[in-house]
């Protein structure tokens, strides 16, 4: 059996001809020729997948994507600003790109690129950012959903237990209502960006820039990482209490404290130089 003949044959006999899809099939140990024909009409396609994590920067994003062979590389992951050209965005809407991709598990197929999952990503994180932002608590210190995002990605890069993300909201939250500095270390490491060598000095924390939040009163100019959905609603659900402070423990948990004289304590027993949080 010539089998692209027969195919052809038998596509133009049965009418589908002009409804077979172009793309990648897998054919299985004895698929029958009628079978195969009926997969290439429905064009069940290979399809596979790509995991965009919680916490990464938008240059993470790329390289990941960069990574997967089956995805047509179009965008420049050295140059993340031009994504915003690149996609369509609304650069009122979006300053930066960071933070405009909800991290998820995102399918493809071979013949798509890496611009066509950041969109899904893009167009996936506005919806989530709009639901949430529909359903927050009452007066929150947010001027709009795109500083909920900025304080999201803030708790995403602090929060090292999923049970305590509404906890650091909360403190996050009364901070920005007491007009208190934030001073969360990821911000000023991102604001640092590849001259921070993994470890953060007070030289780092007295430098003047966009994003040290240990000199700078509010939130920092955009987000700093991509906040997943439950980053999002810590941030416009946060939880009600005193809590100013926290220091972490060393397991990726936080000893949260009411003032700064409890604070330093904590400090001085979880043995780092300097508080914040």
């Amino acid at each position: 059996l010539d089998l692209p003949n027969w195919l052809r044959l038998q596509a133009r006999l049965t009418g589908v001809a002009d409804k077979v899809r172009a793309g990648e099939y897998r054919v299985e140990a004895g698929m029958t020729p009628r079978k195969l024909l009926a997969m290439l009409v429905a064009g069940k396609v290979v399809v596979y997948s790509v995991t965009l994590i919680e916490g990464n920067t938008v240059g993470q994003l790329l390289a990941r994507l960069h990574a997967q062979e089956r995805l047509q590389h179009t965008v420049d992951a050295a140059d993340a600003s031009a994504l915003v050209g690149t996609l369509g965005l609304d650069s009122v809407a979006w300053p930066s790109v960071e933070g405009a991709f909800l991290p998820e598990t995102y399918q493809f197929h071979r013949g798509m690129s890496d611009a066509d999952v950041l969109r899904a990503a893009h167009t996936a994180l506005e919806d989530v950012l709009a639901e949430e932002w529909a359903l927050r608590a009452p007066d929150l210190p947010y001027a709009n959903p795109y500083q909920a995002l900025v304080m999201a990605s803030l708790i995403e890069k602090e929060t090292g237990v999923a049970s305590e993300r509404a906890r650091i909201a909360g403190v996050f939250v009364r901070r920005l209502r007491q007009r208190m500095l934030l001073q969360t270390d990821p911000a000023v490491i991102y604001g640092l960006g590849e001259r921070f060598d993994g470890n953060l000095t007070r030289e780092h924390l007295r430098t003047p820039g966009p994003y040290n939040t240990y000199l700078n009163p509010g939130l920092p100019p955009s987000p700093i990482a991509s906040p997943g959905r439950a980053a999002i609603h810590a941030a416009l659900h946060p939880a009600e209490g005193t809590e100013l402070y926290f220091v972490a423990r060393g397991d990726g948990s936080h000893e949260f404290s009411n003032t700064l004289e409890e604070h330093n304590r904590a400090v001085r027993k979880y043995q780092l130089r300097r508080g914040g949080g």
